[in-house]
């Protein structure tokens, strides 16, 4: 509770540091351009838009027995389910929907913010990321890289009948063509394979489940670049082209910060990023009966917070979305143009074939639940079902 309180008056503080200053210069968010001098409050309107997932406390103890509260370890998973939401905003209700405060919004908006509740049936809260990243060596309560919260996504994703995304994490700062091509057109699972790779986290599924099964065509692909861009400090020969992605319409923005301290970067304005910070505790916030969710708490609603470029922790993932074939083609041509051309030390590299000296690309299909800790979902189910009728009967 110090800390939550300490972490609180940060937040007020700051917010009397981030007013926008006055300037001609452009500023970017995911991939559309405002400008300062003319229409300010449309800016603003745009960043708000965005699902903002902080610290929460009171919910149920991830694991039946772990903590109940992410604050002062979860910024990193945050920022990850950020990004996460942020390709199903585009998804299902496109890049330009704009969010109003008492404004009614659709269902599939409703819908988004179900998979991120903190409840162990929800397919992106923290109980599910936080015990699905034992698998990639994190115990639970233990601050996550970019890296590692991609990998997390790209499992928990398998289970995800509703949006059907194909998850793809670059692998030594290259992507390859082919392999995200192959994986975004593989064959849909049949119903018995989905089920039998699906036992573990059924629970976790059982509210966003499509009853029409998987899609066929192009599966929407969410991808996840980690990088390492310096050693100690970010080298500045990475930062135009570190800038330029935050202009592509494709983009999701990026993931990183400052050691431990994790930010969900959406944009720039000169050589100052923009970010959505997780570092402020709230509390838990459920569904009402109908369905929808009081998502007061889940937009910032205060100018944003920036830092120069030159202050960031070299490790990073940047992250894009492109709903279809063409999105992707388009995101290619962008990259060839914008991000590799005549660079001497390239920020990432995008092949057309895979490399003959890699393993070959297989599809994933599912996690590998022996370590990940995604069994504990299934374990604890018992305990949580004797826990809410203990509680019934005691009111």
């Amino acid at each position: 509770s110090v800390l939550s309180r300490y972490e609180n008056q940060i937040t007020i503080l700051s917010d009397y540091l981030e007013e926008f200053p006055e300037t001609d210069e452009p500023v970017w968010i995911l991939g559309r351009q405002h400008h300062l001098n003319t229409d300010k409050s449309k800016l603003l309107l745009d960043i708000s838009a965005r699902l903002w997932f902080t610290y929460r406390r009171k919910f149920s103890p991830i694991g039946g027995t772990g903590p109940s509260s992410d604050a002062g370890w979860g910024c990193m998973l945050r920022c990850g389910q950020m990004m996460l939401a942020q390709a199903l905003i585009c998804r299902h209700l496109g890049r330009d929907w704009q969010w109003e405060k008492h404004k009614k919004q659709p269902e599939e908006y409703h819908r988004i913010l179900r998979c991120f509740l903190d409840r162990k049936d929800c397919c992106y809260s923290i109980h599910q990321m936080a015990q699905m990243g034992v698998g990639e060596g994190k115990s639970i309560g233990e601050w996550f890289g970019p890296n590692t919260v991609a990998q997390v996504l790209k499992k928990l994703a398998l289970f995800d009948e509703w949006n059907s995304l194909a998850v793809y994490v670059s692998m030594d700062n290259t992507v390859v063509i082919e392999d995200i091509k192959k994986m975004c057109w593989s064959p849909p699972q049949s119903s018995s394979a989905a089920h039998s790779s699906a036992h573990v986290h059924r629970s976790a599924l059982g509210r966003n489940k499509n009853t029409a099964g998987f899609c066929t065509g192009w599966k929407p692909l969410l991808l996840i670049i980690p990088l390492r861009l310096g050693i100690n400090h970010i080298n500045p020969v990475y930062i135009d082209a570190f800038k330029e992605c935050f202009k592509m319409p494709q983009s999701l923005g990026a993931l990183g910060g400052k050691p431990n301290n994790a930010y969900y970067f959406i944009g720039f304005l000169g050589n100052e990023l923009i970010y959505l910070d997780p570092h402020t505790t709230q509390s838990f916030v459920d569904w009402e009966e109908n369905g929808t969710v009081d998502d007061q708490s889940f937009h910032c609603q205060q100018a944003p917070h920036r830092m120069k470029i030159m202050n960031l922790d070299p490790s990073v993932a940047l992250g894009f979305f492109c709903k279809e074939e063409c999105d992707f083609d388009n995101w290619c041509s962008l990259v060839q143009k914008e991000i590799l051309k005549q660079q001497s030390l390239r920020m990432f590299e995008l092949v057309q074939k895979h490399p003959p000296h890699w393993p070959p690309f297989i599809p994933p299909t599912k996690p590998e639940v022996t370590t990940t800790g995604a069994e504990l979902i299934e374990s604890t189910d018992k305990l949580f079902e004797l826990e809410e009728e203990f509680e019934i009967l005691s009111v």
